[in-house]
Formats: C-alpha cells, structure tokens, sequence
C-alpha cells in the first residue's frame, strides 16, 4: 500500500488533534467537522483561545491519568512490600486453613445438592496431600 504525502499544514492539524483528543470527541459528537476545526486552527493558529477549552481539559485529564499511575504504582509497591516481610511457613499455613475452608463449604453444598458426601471428602483428601502451594525451606 502506498501511503499519500499530506500537506504539512495537515499533518501539523493532527499533531495538533493529538495533543489535544477531546478535538476528537467534539466531531464524534457531530458538534462540529474536521473541516470546520482545520479551517480554525488554519485562520486562527494553535494559540488562539478557541482551543483552550480543549487544552485545559487535556491537561487536567493528563494530571488524572498521571495520578492514577503514582496510585497503581503505590498500591503494587505495598503488596510486594507486604510480600517481602511474609514468612514463607506462616503463608503455608494461611494457604492450608483456606484450603480447609473450601472443602468444608463444598461438603456442605454437596450435602445439599444431594451428592455423596464420600467423593467430597476423597476430593478434600486428595487436595490436602497434593497441595500446589508447599513452600519448603531453603
């Protein structure tokens, strides 16, 4: 496929519209054209007051987004931080009573969805001797 050069004052229009995505949003909404948002960017330039609204709004949801990255970060810095103080054996024990746990509540569901109580117990069995989660000493 061969792409078509466009006019540099085009290509400087969706530099623009990049920067500023709520451009976007107003054609979307059918509020306005791409041939009415060029011809005013081409008469008026990128300074004009026209476009603050649509800067104002981008800068504000940058800062949001900006903001909500610090918050994952911060949010995964304190679990691998809570990870790092763990002792392995304590998890193993934690993983253990909910493993329990479980296979209690499917005992009592099978009793009263009218299952035999034996193939349970033999599944929790099998589940307590085969565990994925063994954590050994180093």
């Amino acid at each position: 496929m061969v792409k078509k050069n466009l006019h540099p004052s085009v290509e400087q229009f969706k530099s623009f519209v990049k920067a500023n995505p709520k451009i976007v949003k107003e054609v979307r909404s059918g509020k306005n054209t791409w041939q009415e948002l060029y011809e005013d960017w081409y008469l008026l330039g990128e300074d004009d007051s026209r476009w603050d609204a649509y800067r104002m709004e981008s800068k504000q949801e940058a800062k949001t987004e900006a903001n909500a990255g610090e918050n994952k970060t911060d949010w995964l810095g304190t679990i691998l931080g809570a990870m790092k103080k763990m002792d392995p054996n304590e998890m193993q024990g934690y993983v253990q009573n909910i493993s329990q746990a479980l296979g209690t509540v499917q005992g009592v569901l099978a009793q009263f969805q009218g299952g035999s109580g034996s193939t349970v117990s033999s599944k929790v069995t099998e589940t307590k001797l085969s565990s994925p989660f063994v954590f050994n000493k180093d």
